[in-house]
């Protein structure tokens, strides 16, 4: 009993003393909150103030899990990323009792199937297709969807490694984004596209110019493919941006062609190209230097402004054009990005992408320049529609990041990413096994274009690409439907002979 009582005596002095240091930690806040002048909520409710934060802090991650239904939460719902989360993992994406989506939000593209599809054994895989017809090493790229760029240093090693060997298994190409080509990108011996950014990370000299001597040496990798000439990027057209020196390890500083520990400021355009004249030229002497296919990536506001480019391209003669165009849309996602940028320069994908294939078209440049597509095209219905649109290619970043792992923690711009994707912590890389993601990279790129497939097949085509635009109906505001070829008519040279 004397033993039991003494017990007591010590956890009531125990609960005094931590009720005294809860008293003294309030009062300690009560005085800070009240005498600090840069938060009004703090300082006219002392204490309770700060739970505002908090609050706004979690809520993004509550609004996930609790209170978002599956079509509401942004930039990618929880139908976009559970889709995706089924496909990497190889197993049936089949779903129950009827759709979660909504068929009468305008915008929306509905497929129209036909009477009498193709029967099962009249169903054709997708062929692949030529690009760069006057390199002296043209690419045949097999598949329709690939990945899109993300810079060793965007995201971590482990990741790259297993996009690199997801891809060599589902036979698409992996485009190294900008900040040059690392040992991990060959890691896989997958197809590779080599893009060339405003600050030259990979090819530069040590002034930050091109440097043609470390262009045939990237040229010369068995696994770079293509080049591609980033003009601009979705999520920040017109910004370039700064690599902070605490990020440039050894590592990275070999191997985009900088110094260590000193921050790295991307121009906001290649300098040496100030008109669609020195475009031409640039992607020419790339071309000529490398033997490689080479295009650009590029973000439109208008397709006027690239009508003089086309024009260019016919009194030059087609030789002179790229090999390639991909279209980024203004949806496009980045580690960091200004938010008038992300939120409010360029056209999305859906109007830019057609706006960019009729121009080609027009201009008789439809099996000399090939479309890619790029923006928040993470699904098999997305990918279609690029496709009905007018895409020849579809690339995607964030679909293979969830594929990666991701769960949208948007932490990116950060070094916290809790799943290892996007940091270079190593103890939370190693939440990232690349013999486990690089299966799942593989089954969701697979899974994608099978079901392309199977909407193709449903709308009356043996393949993907002999979809057209009177394949999709788009939603508009009162609820019907109108034809995507009564909306934005294919260009068709029997009806306009003369250009």
């Amino acid at each position: 009993m004397g033993y039991a009582m003494q017990v007591l005596q010590v956890l009531a002095l125990l609960f005094v003393f931590l009720l005294g240091v809860a008293v003294l930690t309030v009062l300690l806040f009560y005085i800070l909150d009240r005498t600090q002048t840069g938060d009004a909520i703090r300082r006219n409710y002392p204490v309770i103030g700060r739970f505002r934060h908090l609050f706004t802090s979690l809520g993004e991650f509550f609004r996930q899990y609790f209170f978002a239904m599956d079509r509401e939460e942004m930039p990618f719902n929880r139908a976009q990323r559970d889709w995706v989360a089924h496909a990497s993992k190889g197993s049936g994406n089949t779903i129950a009792f009827g759709s979660t989506r909504s068929l009468n939000v305008p915008g929306t593209p509905i497929f129209v199937p036909a009477a009498f599809p193709p029967l099962d054994d009249q169903f054709a895989v997708t062929e692949p297709m030529q690009i760069g017809p006057t390199a002296a090493i043209p690419y045949m790229a097999k598949s329709i969807f690939n990945i899109s760029g993300m810079s060793y240093g965007a995201i971590s090693k482990p990741a790259v490694e297993a996009l690199s060997r997801g891809a060599a298994k589902a036979g698409i190409w992996l485009n190294t984004g900008e900040g040059g080509l690392s040992p991990y990108h060959e890691l896989g011996a997958c197809d590779v596209v080599f893009q060339i950014g405003t600050a030259k990370y990979g090819v530069r000299d040590e002034h930050g110019n091109l440097s043609y001597e470390k262009l045939r040496e990237v040229a010369a990798s068995p696994v770079v493919r293509m080049f591609e000439l980033k003009l601009a990027q979705g999520a920040k057209p017109g910004k370039g941006g700064i690599l902070p020196g605490a990020k440039i390890t050894p590592e990275i500083a070999h191997i985009r062609g900088i110094r260590e520990g000193e921050d790295s400021i991307s121009p906001n355009r290649h300098r040496e190209v100030n008109d669609f004249g020195e475009l031409l030229d640039l992607v020419n002497h790339i071309r000529e230097v490398t033997g490689k296919p080479v295009g650009f990536k590029t973000v439109i506001g208008s397709a006027d402004a690239w009508a003089p480019f086309f024009e260019l391209i016919a009194e030059r003669g087609e030789d002179c054009a790229p090999d390639f165009i991909t279209i980024d849309g203004g949806e496009g996602g980045t580690g960091a990005a200004p938010m008038p940028l992300m939120d409010l320069v360029g056209l999305p994908i859906r109007d830019a992408l057609p706006r960019m294939v009729d121009m080609r078209d027009r201009h008789g440049l439809k099996e000399r320049i090939r479309i890619i597509a790029a923006g928040k095209l993470v699904n098999p219905g997305d990918v279609a529609w690029a496709i009905c649109a007018g895409a020849d290619f579809v690339t995607s970043a964030r679909g293979f990041m969830f594929a990666l792992g991701c769960i949208q923690a948007l932490k990116c711009n950060k070094n916290t990413c809790p799943t290892g994707v996007t940091t270079h912590d190593p103890h939370l890389q190693a939440g990232l096994v690349v013999e486990d993601k690089y299966e799942k990279v593989a089954h969701y790129a697979k899974s994608v274009i099978k079901e392309v497939e199977t909407i193709a097949h449903s709308v009356g085509v043996a393949e993907p690409r002999l979809m057209r635009r009177r394949h999709v109906r788009i939603v508009q505001a009162d609820g019907s439907s109108i034809p995507m070829n009564k909306i934005r008519p294919s260009y068709n040279p029997a009806l306009h002979p003369h250009g």
